[in-house]
């Protein structure tokens, strides 16, 4: 979860940058928290606590404003009663990693994603891209494999895994749906050497890069170990208080390493 999170602090500096390079800061005056963290964080008090992840996403939502909700997303926080809107924007998959850090079982995985997604993202490629996420965190965690990783993920979801960051980059834009930013930020991970390349590897693709990295951190986490001390150092420094608390305890709670 701490990949995901620092993914998302990296990648902010450059969602609407259309940055082609790898060879870009980590972090600068620009980096914050957006929402990608705000809702990272909700689901993991959620697991943490009762289980509502409408709940706690509407509670971290409306107490966290202005950290670049969606238009839609917006006006859900604002209904006196939000409902499940038919969207299949990236959103469900970018606060999807808390779910495969703390479950152990691919069908655990795939209904808590798909619960996470579905009180705001109910579309099939909405739900579908959170369970995705997740289910690459868990077998990345659990059996270090990224051929198994990308054959399980291919054949379950259907994505085009095929290919390779330097491939895709060229023409890639800055799109929010999750059916055309899960599996790159997928293959960011699978086309990396480390943590810190995978979060590159996102970014430089140019498109929506803080959800990018935000997805692609959380797997290669899981997958590497530990987030970086040098970039962990960075990402408690830009966390609002309460959410470093809450993270903190979700790691102690599923005796994860950080």
């Amino acid at each position: 979860m701490l990949g995901a999170i620092a993914g998302d602090i990296i990648g902010s500096a450059h969602e609407f940058g259309l940055t082609k390079t790898k060879d870009f800061p980590l972090f600068g005056p620009e980096c914050g928290f957006t929402d990608d963290t705000v809702m990272t964080v909700a689901i993991a008090q959620a697991i943490l606590t009762d289980g509502d992840y409408r709940r706690a996403a509407l509670d971290f939502g409306r107490r966290y404003p202005g950290r670049g909700y969606g238009g839609s997303f917006r006006q859900w926080l604002a209904s006196p009663d939000p409902r499940p809107y038919g969207s299949y924007g990236n959103g469900a998959a970018m606060r999807a990693s808390p779910v495969g850090f703390a479950f152990s079982s691919v069908d655990e995985v795939l209904r808590e994603a798909g619960r996470s997604a579905a009180f705001s993202h109910d579309h099939p490629e909405g739900v579908k891209g959170a369970q995705a996420a997740a289910l690459a965190a868990l077998l990345a965690r659990t059996k270090r494999d990224k051929a198994l990783v990308k054959a399980e993920i291919a054949s379950r979801f259907g994505y085009d895994l095929d290919r390779t960051v330097d491939a895709i980059r060229p023409a890639y834009r800055h799109v929010e749906s999750c059916q055309e930013t899960v599996p790159e930020a997928i293959i960011s991970f699978l086309d990396s050497s480390s943590y810190e390349d995978a979060v590159r590897n996102a970014v430089s693709l140019g498109g929506d890069a803080d959800t990018l990295a935000c997805i692609a951190g959380g797997i290669a986490e899981a997958f590497y170990g530990p987030v970086p001390p040098e970039i962990l150092a960075e990402v408690r420094r830009c966390l609002a208080p309460e959410l470093r608390d809450i993270v903190e305890r979700f790691y102690r709670a599923f005796r994860l390493p950080f």
